[in-house]
């Protein structure tokens, strides 16, 4: 039962990874940068 959940765990953490990795490089590195600054420049 723990390997299944420690399988599990791994999977997740492995999806999670990759759609970070998915959603930041999706639109370059300047769409990037100016979604960063958006709370600073908010009035």
């Amino acid at each position: 039962m723990t390997a299944f959940l420690f399988i599990g765990d791994m999977l997740v953490m492995l999806f999670m990874v990759c759609l970070v990795v998915w959603v930041t490089t999706k639109d370059g590195k300047k769409a990037g940068q100016d979604n960063a600054r958006i709370p600073l420049e908010d009035d």
